[in-house]
């Protein structure tokens, strides 16, 4: 029982020392780092500042509803070199505001309401880079936690085949062991310091990616607390998820938008065989000078009128345009229909995957215990020679294996949460938040 204890403290301070920081180094929450991750990552600000420009780029169209102004003017000089009489010159010099409000234009209707469309896609396609920082942030967040707690459980059962290849030696050397206990724990130990490496190297790459992620250095994520109380999905049942998605997930909002806008377009080729009216003004002013002028002076105008345009025969343009959006509408059509199924999918699969680590979680749970129990037994064999030392070596692996195990089978059940969430486009702060109280602050 000792042995067993001194195992399980030998986890404890390797987990404290694989961190491979100071032990004062001050531990980052996956909060804060997701707020990091915010200001920082390029792909999420990019998406940003892509939906940022969707409200200037409707805000253009609203300007086809509104009225516009121009001034123009112009100054010309004219000199005239007849061929009987004195040479003489026509100067003018004119400006006018001229203005238009269009009364009926279905194009620019159509035009218009696309445009409000795109502001949906937008924010759609700004939820989706959202939801899929949070994820990975997630990964690589828990990513470093799990490179730990194997880098921790490898240096242990290092630790713990050392002594065991001691005691080998030791029982060889008195004559109660043969030299075969001594080269299988040798064997052991050479194998435990090949994994110590790829461990140590494992933990590394990960802590890399993860400081990319967040911008800073030397990240060291919180660890869970203990003991560890994993949420079930809620509701708990994979056709609810189901419908959520299909009325909250990005690309499905995205799809409804596009054939939204299709839609729109067909209107806007119909309207290419509607009449348009606007209203026209304009006022203006002219000065002409010089001894070839009919009429010196100032001359001002000032007018108001109606311009009316109907399409009479536009060589086929317009109807072909016409079928090209309805085809345009039927493949905008196939495509949602394609984003709600395989948004469904992905839910479902979510969703028992999520089941699945659950049960994984408890079924490793049990396992730890047992393996536990397990060890004890074969290290008091040991002692009254029923065991052998391979078997001790057995037992140790198969402990420590179970609680790396059981460690990624935890994260990967977090994750799972979030990814099941994302799936169903429900993803938001709030569920860092939740994750995050999970953790040891």
């Amino acid at each position: 029982m000792r042995s067993l204890r001194n195992c399980l403290t030998r986890v404890a301070l390797a987990a404290a020392i694989a961190a491979g920081a100071p032990l004062a180094a001050q531990a980052q929450s996956l909060q804060a780092l997701y707020e990091a991750a915010r200001g920082y990552d390029a792909t999420f600000l990019s998406a940003k500042a892509l939906a940022d420009s969707a409200r200037y780029r409707a805000a253009q169209s609203e300007a086809l509803a509104r009225p516009s102004a121009a001034l123009v003017g112009s100054a010309t000089a004219t000199r005239i070199y007849p061929q009987y009489g004195p040479n003489g010159d026509s100067n003018a010099l004119a400006g006018s505001l001229n203005g238009q409000y269009t009364l009926f234009n279905r194009s620019n209707d159509a035009t218009i309401a696309q445009a409000r469309e795109s502001l949906k896609s937008a924010q759609a396609d700004l939820e989706a880079a959202q939801q899929d920082l949070i994820v990975r942030v997630a990964q690589a967040y828990f990513d470093v936690l799990g490179a730990q707690d194997n880098l921790a459980t490898t240096r242990a059962n290092k630790v713990a085949i050392t002594e065991q290849l001691a005691s080998a030696k030791r029982n060889f050397e008195v004559g109660t062991a043969t030299i075969t206990d001594t080269r299988e724990a040798q064997s052991r130990f050479d194998l435990a310091v090949a994994q110590e490496l790829q461990a140590e190297n494992d933990l590394h790459t990960k802590r890399i990616a993860l400081d990319q992620l967040v911008g800073r250095s030397g990240v060291a994520p919180d660890p869970l607390r203990v003991p560890v109380v994993l949420p079930a999905p809620l509701p708990d049942d994979a056709e609810a998820w189901v419908t959520v998605g299909d009325t909250r997930s990005p690309s499905v909002r995205r799809a409804r938008v596009a054939l939204d806008v299709a839609r729109l377009e067909t209107e806007k080729a119909r309207a290419g065989s509607l009449p348009t009216l606007n209203a026209v003004a304009s006022v203006g002013t002219e000065r002409d000078t010089g001894n070839y002028v009919l009429r010196a002076g100032t001359n001002r105008t000032a007018s108001i009128g109606l311009q009316f345009n109907l399409p009479l025969y536009t060589g086929g343009a317009v109807q072909n345009r016409l079928e090209e959006t309805l085809v345009l509408e039927d493949k905008a059509r196939n495509d949602l229909d394609a984003a709600r199924r395989g948004v469904a999918q992905g839910v479902r699969v979510a969703f028992y995957n999520l089941k699945s680590g659950l049960a994984q979680v408890k079924a490793l749970e049990a396992a730890e215990a047992s393996s536990k129990l397990s060890l004890e037994a074969t290290q008091l064999g040991y002692k009254v020679g029923v065991r052998v030392n391979v078997d001790v070596l057995n037992a140790q692996s198969q402990l420590y294996q179970t609680q790396r195990d059981l460690a990624q089978a935890r994260y990967n059940v977090l994750l799972g949460t979030l990814k099941l969430r994302q799936a169903a486009g429900e993803l938001g702060d709030a569920d860092i938040e939740a994750v995050n109280s999970l953790l040891a602050q």
